[in-house]
């Protein structure tokens, strides 16, 4: 087994929320980066290689599933796991069907997403 961390990119508007889940996310041994932005996360992406994307839906700009379609261009083997709103279970599902390995309803419980994050990497 690695014993490199797991490498993920959080793309997140809304900055508190991403910093703290990728303080969350580093302090159970995760490699994070954030992107306030669907075109900062592209760039991160193109950049540098992650183990996982974990992508909101709803972002001003370019929106969640505009840039999981562009993930998916640049990296198709990359898992991506999107973060819904309440209210947003079609766009979630929308997200699978463009390639989304799975879609998570915010508010957050880190557990599941760390149980989401360990079965997207495996396989």
């Amino acid at each position: 087994m690695s014993t490199q961390p797991i490498k993920v990119v959080l793309i997140d508007d809304e900055e508190e929320f991403s910093s703290t889940l990728a303080e969350r996310l580093t302090l159970r041994g995760y490699e994070t980066q954030t992107a306030a932005s669907g075109e900062a996360g592209l760039d991160l992406v193109s950049n540098q290689p992650f183990d996982i994307a974990i992508l909101d839906l709803l972002m001003p700009g370019m929106s969640g599933l505009d840039t999981l379609r562009q993930i998916k261009s640049l990296t198709p083997e990359l898992p991506v796991v999107l973060l819904t709103g309440h209210g947003s279970t079609r766009e979630g599902m929308e997200g699978m069907r463009l390639g989304a390995f799975d879609y998570l309803m915010k508010p957050l419980d880190i557990n599941e997403l760390t149980k989401k994050i360990l079965s997207a990497v495996k396989n």
